[in-house]
């Protein structure tokens, strides 16, 4: 779930970027104007793009539960190929910005609110793989258990959420592309075990002129499960209401998100695609 709401876009950058690191809340910070829309997108921002729900409604259908893969089965796949960028490996977080997040025990952990953690390096299109835990027993309800975000290219979140029998809002589940698309199925695991994310992000296209050419797209693999499959994003990530896009640049930073809860982060590697 986001707290910053278009992390580095162009007018707000700094402000809303500092208040992102600072671990603000959202609630300090004005909503910003709405950015394009996709041609299709229905005229009430308040709704998602085809006007079917409300963005984060209570009453969207929940997907159904799915075994996960094990993690055995998911070794092979989750260990980095030769020419990935690792981003970070259980030993030191030198590819990331300073941070007071813990380094321990081979995987990186959430202090709550001393902001995002960001990559040094950024990224445009991508394959990203991440293994994310959340603590059993479980900490708090709804969207303040477990609660935390991938964000690609800082601007697109893909929810990370402890969803195991909580019943919150499906677009915002583990797995959604939160506010917009929530996950099939829901192949998640218990609290206190290890959740994979295997994504691959193509970036929006703008031409010379800032005009959103081709929307980004994603697709999500949870726990070996095909959850989003090359969905085209609305716009940035936004809390209750439909943003659309704002111009950026080709290739922005990486971030995982302080949203007040503890999480854990481990075995994260990258590897840049064509768009």
């Amino acid at each position: 779930m986001p707290q910053r709401r278009d992390g580095f876009n162009i007018g707000f950058t700094g402000f809303i970027l500092g208040m992102a690191l600072a671990g603000l809340s959202s609630a300090a910070t004005t909503a910003p104007a709405p950015g394009q829309q996709l041609p299709n997108a229905c005229p009430d921002l308040s709704f998602t793009a085809d006007g079917k729900w409300k963005v984060n409604d209570n009453a969207r259908p929940k997907p159904e539960k799915v075994a996960p893969k094990s993690e055995a089965e998911l070794a092979a796949s989750a260990k980095a190929p030769a020419g990935a960028i690792i981003l970070f490996d259980g030993k030191d977080l030198s590819a990331w910005k300073p941070t007071k997040w813990k380094l321990e025990n081979g995987y990186i952990e959430v202090v709550p609110k001393t902001g995002y953690l960001v990559s040094e390096q950024s990224f445009g299109s991508c394959r990203l793989h991440v293994e994310w835990w959340t603590p059993n027993p479980s900490v708090g309800t709804l969207q303040m258990r477990g609660n935390s975000g991938v964000f690609l290219m800082s601007h697109y979140e893909v929810q990370v959420l402890d969803t195991y029998d909580n019943p919150t809002y499906a677009d915002g589940i583990a797995g959604a592309i939160y506010g917009q698309s929530p996950p099939s199925v829901n192949p998640i695991r218990p609290p206190g075990q290890w959740q994979y994310y295997d994504i691959v992000f193509h970036r929006p296209i703008f031409d010379a002129a800032g005009k959103l050419t081709t929307p980004a797209t994603m697709t999500v693999d949870f726990n070996g499960i095909r959850v989003q499959d090359n969905f085209a994003l609305e716009g940035i990530t936004s809390h209750g209401r439909r943003h659309g896009y704002d111009v950026h640049p080709d290739k922005q930073p990486l971030s995982l998100q302080d949203h007040g809860c503890v999480v854990r982060f481990r075995n994260i590697w990258l590897e840049p695609i064509a768009d």
